[in-house]
């Protein structure tokens, strides 16, 4: 019950005896209810004063109380002229000024959190408990390569990128590395922070492509180096002394069959260094020279130059061209070999798959503005295994290959700042896009 309420029984039970006395005054005329009535006078005045005194506090203390519910820590409480409430007055008031302050220090971290995670070079991905996203910042979303209405609250297995199916794999406090098909490789953490006292998961994605490259081109242009110096040197002896021996023997009689395999070893010989030369052209890969070419024009000339292989495959080679993409900056020449070696890896990819399956080999390069390339193929596909090593120094999934076509496709489009994936997509066709910057 409230405290007006006592008051207001008290005041009413005072009034009472009160008139009570008077009537027995007035009958009796006896001095000791004049006493008494005048007491209970001044003690009417003194609950009046009293209650001014306790009211106005507490009333005072109440609307504290509403600004504390409502959250407005900009009002401060007025004084009230009581020692003992004008304490708990200044305690509030104070209290008021430090949550003001902290709320405003909050808002400015949270505000300068914000910043920096828009702006950070890291990707950043923030779901719910329940796994699904609920914030990306602009690194993640270019990352993910997805648009941000396509990632938002969505599971990450339901997104379709290959990065966010692998960030869904990596279980929580665990750091993965992941290389992707499109030859960009990631550190990629699973960790989460506290927010009004639960956990809330997150994920770091860093990019380390270029670090790792430049690491991997330094391993292997030392080791192609040492291995094409010291194979070109060998057979350069070789050869020499194979000749020199040769014409020795061939004017002897019954030296026909040796010379013959004199032969043969000398063709062997130049046969090895060609293979060597094969793997030191692409570590001597020339820096681009930019200039405006028609892109429909230069894949033009891919395809007709491509046609009579692929026909010997009886593969059918088809160009899409879209009339709306104009110029593009890039090394024509260095481009048409990234082209020949994309059609060509194709093409090898659906020979020995034409027998097994009634479909049409075919393979179908388009052109779609502002400016990429797609090569499509109906081959047998990539596996998910092997799409992470694709781009990698001398993997090959091809029995012969030796693993660096792909690696000079990789530097010269990474020269020429291009986006590029290889992959093979859940309609059974495998594509290699390339997107201009």
């Amino acid at each position: 019950m409230r405290i007006k309420f006592f008051f207001f029984i008290l005041v009413l039970f005072l009034l009472g005896l009160s008139g009570a006395l008077i009537f027995l005054i007035g009958e009796k005329q006896i001095m000791h209810l004049y006493i008494i009535e005048g007491l209970i006078l001044f003690v009417l005045i003194y609950l009046t004063v009293f209650y001014r005194k306790i009211v106005k506090p507490m009333n005072t203390i109440g609307s504290g109380m509403e600004l504390l519910r409502e959250q407005d820590f900009s009002s401060r409480l007025s004084q009230v002229g009581q020692y003992e409430a004008d304490r708990i007055v200044n305690i509030f008031n104070r209290m008021m000024e430090q949550l003001k302050n902290e709320r405003l220090r909050m808002r400015e971290q949270n505000h300068f959190l914000d910043l920096l995670i828009e702006a950070s070079p890291m990707g950043v991905v923030i779901t719910t408990m329940d796994g699904v996203i609920s914030q990306l910042n602009p690194m993640a979303v270019k990352m993910l390569g997805v648009r941000l209405d396509e990632a938002m609250n969505k599971r990450l297995e339901s997104v379709d990128s290959p990065l966010a199916m692998e960030l869904a794999e990596i279980q929580k406090e665990e750091t993965s590395v992941v290389r992707l098909n499109d030859a960009n490789i990631y550190k990629c953490t699973h960790s989460f922070f506290i927010d009004r006292g639960f956990k809330h998961p997150f994920y770091l994605i860093e990019r380390m492509t270029e670090e790792v490259m430049r690491a991997e081109k330094r391993a292997y242009e030392k080791v192609i180096r040492m291995i094409a110096h010291e194979v070109n040197n060998t057979t350069a002896g070789i050869t020499s002394t194979l000749d020199t021996v040769e014409q020795a023997l061939s004017t002897e009689d019954g030296m026909e069959d040796i010379c013959e395999v004199m032969r043969v070893c000398t063709d062997r010989c130049f046969s090895m260094s060609r293979f060597i030369t094969r793997f030191a052209d692409v570590v001597k890969i020339p820096e681009p020279t930019l200039a405006p070419v028609q892109l429909n024009n230069l894949v033009s000339m891919c395809k007709r130059f491509m046609e009579g292989m692929c026909n010997d495959r009886n593969i059918n080679l088809r160009l899409e061209c879209d009339p709306t993409v104009g110029m593009v900056r890039l090394d024509a020449p260095l481009f048409e070999q990234v082209l020949v070696n994309i059609i060509k890896n194709a093409a090898e990819s659906i020979e020995g798959a034409a027998s097994e399956s009634d479909k049409r080999s075919e393979i179908i390069v388009r052109t779609t503005a502002p400016a990429s390339i797609e090569v499509v193929d109906n081959g047998p596909g990539i596996s998910k295994e092997a799409e992470a090593k694709l781009f990698s120094p001398f993997f090959s999934t091809k029995p012969n290959g030796q693993g660096i076509g792909l690696v000079f496709i990789r530097e010269v489009l990474s020269r020429h700042g291009c986006t590029f994936s290889l992959r093979t997509y859940n309609d059974g066709l495998t594509r290699f896009r390339i997107l201009f910057p």
